[in-house]
C-alpha cells in the first residue's frame, strides 16, 4: 500500500497544528482530533467527526476531488456512533444525561438519533417528539434498502398510558416520515431487523425468574428458537447470521464457555461458530449480514473473513502495514474502500482510507494531532506471576525517550473488572508518562478476554488477589529494576478508582498517593437490594452472598479510612449515572471526619465516560498536579 496525501489536510491544518517541542499535556487529555470515520455504501465520500479539543464537527468529503460536501453539527454533544444511510444522508447517535422523558425510570444516559441530509446541509431528529413515544432510542440504527431506498430502523419506546414497550420505528431518511412497525412486549430487550426492513427475531427476558427467550418471524409466524434460564449471564441476540435465513446469538455450552450460535429460522440445524472467549465483536456487510469476526486472543488482534476474497484483501493490508495494529472502523458496499486505524508501535494513531482497486493508502488524519513520534512512550508487554503463583499480563509505557531503571511508577488499574488493557495507544497512560512516569496497566484476575477461567478466577476477589495482583506488578518492576518502590501511586477510574481507594485502605504497602476517578467507596451502599440480573452479577463477582453480607463491609475502602496514611484526591462526573457521585462524597467525608489528607474534584456536566473535552483536560490535569505534588519525577 502505498500512501498518496492527507485527505482532510486543509480542515486538519486549520484546526489543529502540530507542535515541534515535547507536546503540551493537554494534546493527551484533549478529546481524538477524529473520533470516528466513516466511509459512504458508494465509496465516493467519506463522513469525519473531528474535534478541536471541545466542540465536535461533522466533516463530509468527496474522496475524489478533496470537495467538502458538509461541514457543521454536533457542537457540544457526545457523539455515540456516525453511519451513512444510503449514499445521501447520515444516522447520527449522541447521548445526554439528564432524567427520564415520561418514564420513571430517573436519572440516566439517555440516546438520540438524528438524520442529517448531507445536501440540503440539515438535521432532523429520528425519534421527534409527540404523546405516543419517547424521543430516545435503544441501540445502533439499523439500515436497509427497501424498494431501492434506504430506510432507518431504531428501537424505541411505545408509550400506551404510563407503561412503555421496547417498539420498531422505520425513520425514511428523505422525507423524515417516523412509523412504528411493531410493538414489543413488557419483556422485550431487543429486536433484529432483516433485510425486508421487518422484524426477524425478538429478545425477551424477565430479570425477576431469569427466562430468556429468542422469538423469531418464520413463514408460518412466530415461534420460540431458544430458551433459557440465567439468572445472572444471559443468552444474548447478536445480529443476522451469514445470510437473512438466520439469527446469531451468544449462549455458554455445558463447560460454561460463551459461545456463538448461527441458527436457522426455519429451524434447521445450529451452527457454532469459533469466538475468542469473552472478546468478540462481529463483522458486518452493509446490509447486516455477518461476513467475520474480531478477536483480540492474548496481544494479537485477529480478523477473520469468510469470504476469500475479503480474507485476502485484509491480508495484504496488514502485509502494507507492517507491524502496525489495525483496526477496521467501515467499509463500502462492495468493500472496494475501507477506512482503518492504523496504530504504529512508536508513533500517534492515524485513521487511512484504503482503495483496493487502486492498492493505496490515503491518509485521512491522526487521531490526536499534535503528537508526534517523539511525544510516544515504548509501550511493552509483561508477564509475571502472582504471589499464589497465578500467570498475570499486562504493559509498562516508559517515558518518551527513557528506558527502563529506577522510574518513578503510576500504577493504572483499568475499568470493568471484566475488561481488559490492551496493546497500542492508550492516552491516559502515554499522558502521564509523558511528565516522566513510568505506568503499570495491569489484566488482574477477573479480567475479560484472557479466558473464562482467568475471569472467574476474580469472583469473590475484589479487595483481596484482583488489588494484590496490581502489587505483585509493583514487585515484579522492583525487582527487575525498572521502577523504583519508594515512588509509586495508584491512580484508576471506575472499578480502576475503586481499585485505587482500595490501594490507600486495604493493600497500602506500595503506593505514597492514590487518585480515583469515580471509585466505589461503598459497596453495600452501591449494590443496594436484591433484584435484577445485574445486582445478582456484583454479587457474585464482589463475592457477596446479598447486600446485608458482612462482606461487602469488609472489602469497602470507606470502612478502612482510619488505616489511610497517604494523600487521596477523589475526581467525580456530577452527571456520572453508573457510579454515583454519592460514592465519592461520602469517601471524603468519612476522610475528614477520621483527619486524613483527602482532595475531591466534582466535575459539572462530565458523566462516566470522561465524554467532554474540558473535563477530560480537567481530570488529567488535576491528575498530573497531584501524583507531581506527592510523587516528584525527579
Amino acid at each position: 500500500m502505498k500512501q498518496l496525501r492527507w485527505l482532510l489536510g486543509p480542515v486538519m491544518a486549520v484546526m489543529f497544528g502540530m507542535t515541534a517541542a515535547a507536546a503540551p499535556l493537554e494534546a493527551y487529555g484533549r478529546l481524538p482530533s477524529i473520533e470516528a470515520a466513516v466511509v459512504s455504501p458508494d465509496g465516493t465520500s467519506l463522513a469525519v467527526v473531528v474535534s478541536d479539543g471541545a466542540k465536535r464537527t461533522i466533516v463530509v468529503q468527496d474522496i475524489a476531488s478533496g470537495t467538502t460536501k458538509l461541514r457543521g453539527f454536533v457542537g457540544d454533544q457526545k457523539v455515540r456512533g456516525l453511519q451513512w444511510a444510503g449514499n445521501a444522508h447520515l444516522a447520527l447517535t449522541t447521548t445526554s444525561t439528564e432524567n427520564a422523558l415520561f418514564l420513571q425510570s430517573g436519572f440516566r444516559e439517555w440516546a438520540f438519533g438524528n438524520v442529517i441530509d448531507v445536501a440540503g446541509k440539515k438535521i432532523k431528529p429520528m425519534m421527534p417528539p409527540g404523546p405516543a413515544s419517547m424521543q430516545v432510542i435503544f441501540g445502533p440504527p439499523a439500515v436497509r434498502v427497501i424498494g431501492g431506498r434506504p430506510m432507518i430502523f431504531v428501537q424505541g419506546i411505545a408509550l400506551e398510558g404510563d407503561r412503555g414497550a421496547l417498539s420498531v420505528f422505520r425513520i425514511d431518511p428523505q422525507s423524515g416520515v417516523n412509523r412504528m412497525i411493531r410493538r414489543g412486549a413488557a419483556e422485550t430487550q431487543s429486536w433484529l431487523i432483516g433485510p425486508d426492513g421487518e422484524p426477524t427475531a425478538q429478545e425477551l427476558y424477565n430479570g425477576g425468574s431469569g427466562e430468556w427467550t429468542l422469538r423469531v418471524r418464520t413463514a408460518e409466524g412466530w415461534r420460540d428458537l431458544a430458551t433459557k434460564t440465567a439468572m445472572i449471564e444471559r443468552p444474548y441476540l447478536i445480529g443476522m447470521g451469514r445470510d437473512a435465513s438466520s439469527v446469531l446469538y451468544g449462549d455458554k455450552d455445558e463447560g460454561g464457555r460463551w459461545i456463538w450460535k448461527e441458527a436457522p429460522l426455519d429451524g434447521g440445524p445450529v451452527r457454532e461458530l469459533p469466538a475468542a472467549e469473552d472478546e468478540d465483536a462481529t463483522i458486518r456487510a452493509v446490509d447486516g449480514r455477518l461476513i467475520g469476526q474480531y478477536s483480540l486472543v492474548g496481544d494479537e488482534a485477529r480478523y477473520t473473513l469468510y469470504d476469500p476474497a475479503d480474507a485476502r484483501a485484509w491480508a495484504a493490508i496488514a502485509e502494507g502495514f507492517g507491524a502496525a495494529r489495525l483496526g477496521l472502523a467501515s467499509w463500502s458496499q462492495d468493500r472496494r474502500k475501507m477506512v482503518v486505524l492504523v496504530d504504529q508501535p512508536a508513533e500517534p494513531p492515524a485513521f487511512a482510507l484504503i482503495d483496493m482497486t487502486t492498492r493505496e493508502a490515503i491518509r485521512i488524519g491522526d487521531q490526536y494531532a499534535g503528537l508526534t513520534a517523539a511525544d510516544i512512550g515504548a509501550k511493552t508487554a509483561l508477564r509475571f506471576k502472582a504471589a499464589d503463583g497465578t500467570a498475570l499480563s499486562g504493559y509498562l509505557t516508559l517515558p518518551p525517550g527513557r528506558k527502563a531503571g529506577n522510574l518513578p511508577l503510576i500504577v493504572l488499574p483499568h475499568g470493568g473488572p471484566a475488561a481488559r488493557d490492551r496493546p497500542g495507544f492508550d492516552w491516559w497512560a502515554q499522558g502521564m508518562a509523558s511528565r516522566g512516569y513510568a505506568v503499570l496497566q495491569v489484566n488482574y484476575r477477573g479480567s475479560a478476554g484472557l479466558g473464562r477461567a482467568f475471569t472467574e478466577a476474580g469472583y469473590g476477589q475484589w479487595g483481596r488477589k484482583m488489588q494484590t495482583d496490581l502489587s505483585d506488578g509493583v514487585r515484579h518492576l522492583a525487582t527487575q529494576g525498572a521502577i523504583d518502590p519508594k515512588r509509586v501511586c495508584i491512580v484508576g477510574g471506575s472499578y480502576g478508582g475503586y481499585a485505587a481507594l482500595a490501594g490507600a485502605t486495604i493493600d497500602r504497602e506500595p503506593y505514597r498517593c492514590a487518585v480515583s476517578l469515580a471509585g466505589i467507596s461503598d459497596l453495600r451502599r452501591m449494590v443496594g437490594g436484591e433484584t435484577g440480573p445485574e445486582r445478582r452479577y456484583w454479587k457474585r463477582f464482589m463475592g457477596a452472598d446479598g447486600a446485608s453480607d458482612p462482606i461487602l463491609a469488609e472489602i469497602s475502602p470507606i470502612t478502612h479510612v482510619d488505616k489511610v496514611t497517604i494523600p487521596l484526591l477523589l475526581i467525580h462526573g456530577k452527571d456520572d449515572t453508573v457510579v454515583p457521585l454519592e460514592q465519592s462524597q461520602i469517601m471524603a467525608e468519612a476522610m475528614r471526619k477520621a483527619g486524613k489528607p483527602v482532595e475531591l474534584l466534582v466535575m459539572t456536566g462530565e458523566d462516566h465516560w470522561l465524554s467532554r473535552g474540558e473535563t477530560r483536560q480537567q481530570m488529567l490535569k488535576a491528575t498530573m498536579a497531584f501524583i507531581e505534588k506527592h510523587n516528584p519525577p525527579n
